[in-house]
């Protein structure tokens, strides 16, 4: 059994700490880019190129602002399209790299006000998280 195997707990607070900072990727696939587009009244061509770039010639990502920032994050810091948001967006805190071991769920919760709060995820669930976050991308 994992180090987690009583299950951990999480509620996302829409704070945006998870969407900006550091650069990085939040890789989108074409279903993804149609639901956030019709989510905010675009076409999926105008959201794509507005939203999305091309990384490594063949993957999509949502864009950046200069600070790390993701686009789609609005002047309070709440996501634009928080009901139709990636998979990727969807399945945090439950990536491997933040469940690894206790001291990366630690730090993980020290930026995320979520972590350690309301519903508790079983394993399996937890698991299911990051498969499809691994799947996805």
């Amino acid at each position: 059994m994992p180090w987690y195997d009583d299950g951990l707990q999480f509620e996302c607070k829409q704070c945006g700490r998870c969407c900006g900072g550091a650069p990085g990727y939040v890789w989108v696939t074409g279903d993804e880019i149609k639901a956030m587009a019709e989510h905010l009244g675009f076409s999926a061509g105008l959201f794509e190129q507005s939203f999305v770039h091309t990384v490594r010639g063949r993957k999509r990502s949502l864009k950046e602002f200069p600070n790390g920032d993701c686009v789609l994050l609005d002047e309070n810091l709440g996501c634009k399209v928080y009901e139709n948001r990636p998979v990727q967006c969807r399945t945090w805190p439950f990536w491997e790299q933040n469940v690894r071991g206790k001291k990366a769920w630690a730090e993980t919760a020290k930026r995320c006000p979520g972590c350690n709060q309301g519903k508790r995820y079983h394993v399996a669930e937890i698991e299911e998280r990051i498969n499809q976050t691994f799947e996805e991308n």
